[in-house]
């Protein structure tokens, strides 16, 4: 019995296969220009074809071994398909179809988001990558999030979200705060007045011991009872008392027992010696005396 291959190389297979190829239509080849269709049956067709096409190409191209040149030619090839069918998709609204432009699907990246790639030209999407053709070399960079730099916060912002909340004015209207201090607030003002209690035996025990001579017991037990804070407050008021009696003391009045002459006589005695330190410089002895003799016998006083 004869193989299948056989079969089909025999006279009689050849000739019916040739007489069914005959009754065929030829081949209809798709329109360079969709403006050239003037029927929606034959627009919507043509369109379906070029879906199937960039379907095929798309799913070649996911295969990352083709190798660069490949996977970029395949590329150009779906993208020049896709400006096809666009043009189709308008010419099937100007017939009165339906716009499938409008439910069109969007480019994503690497982890599925939409990429919005415009087009320089302004007309439709802009050229887009498939499959293997996102891990192209400089096609990934596209693709990668520029980072986002730190924006430094102005005062204005700093400010915007402060409230009274912030310097703690709204800590005690919930109610926890006061649970918290109320045990905390009578520990600390018995603590206060225990200690006021023993600073005032402490003064009037040391009273006592200054009338009775017995201080340095009474400052020794003050030692041991007082902290350093209050120590510190002690000093300070010492020191203030010290300035006091020295502002004290340098008011109080100095007695002159010699008279001193005021500003004005000062003043007369400072231009008396001027005037004659002028006179000896630009006149004579003897025209001094002369002078000085005239004023005795006019009984004119300096």
């Amino acid at each position: 019995m004869a193989r299948n291959e056989e079969k089909a190389q025999s006279m009689l297979n050849r000739f019916i296969t040739m007489k069914q190829e005959e009754k065929k239509k030829p081949k209809e080849r798709r329109p360079y220009l969709a403006s050239e269709c003037r029927d929606l049956a034959e627009a919507d067709k043509w369109r379906q074809q070029i879906m199937r096409e960039i379907g095929r190409k798309v799913a070649e191209i996911q295969n990352e071994g083709l190798g660069e040149h490949r996977l970029r030619d395949l590329n150009d090839e779906i993208n020049k398909l896709i400006r096809e069918k666009g043009h189709w998709e308008r010419r099937i609204v100007e017939l009165g179809g339906s716009n499938y432009a409008r439910s069109g699907a969007k480019m994503t990246d690497l982890d599925g988001n939409i990429v919005d790639v415009p087009n320089p030209s302004g007309r439709g999407p802009g050229y887009r990558y498939f499959g293997a053709a996102k891990k192209l070399p400089g096609v990934r960079e596209l693709f990668e999030k520029p980072p986002e730099l730190r924006k430094m916060r102005t005062r204005y912002d700093i400010y915007k979200r402060i409230d009274a909340s912030y310097y703690g004015y709204r800590d005690d209207e919930d109610g926890i705060l006061e649970k918290l201090e109320g045990p905390a607030e009578e520990k600390m003002r018995a603590e206060a007045v225990r200690e006021w209690m023993e600073m005032e035996e402490i003064k009037k025990a040391a009273k006592k011991a200054v009338k009775s001579g017995e201080v340095a017991s009474v400052v020794t037990n003050a030692k041991d009872i007082l902290f350093e804070e209050e120590e510190d407050i002690v000093e300070e008021e010492r020191r203030l008392q010290r300035e006091i009696e020295e502002e004290e003391m340098q008011r109080r009045e100095f007695v002159v027992h010699v008279p001193l002459p005021d500003e004005k006589e000062i003043e007369r005695m400072v231009v008396e010696k001027k005037k004659m330190e002028l006179l000896s410089k630009y006149t004579s002895e003897n025209l001094l005396v002369e002078q000085e003799e005239a004023k005795s016998m006019l009984n004119i006083q300096h």
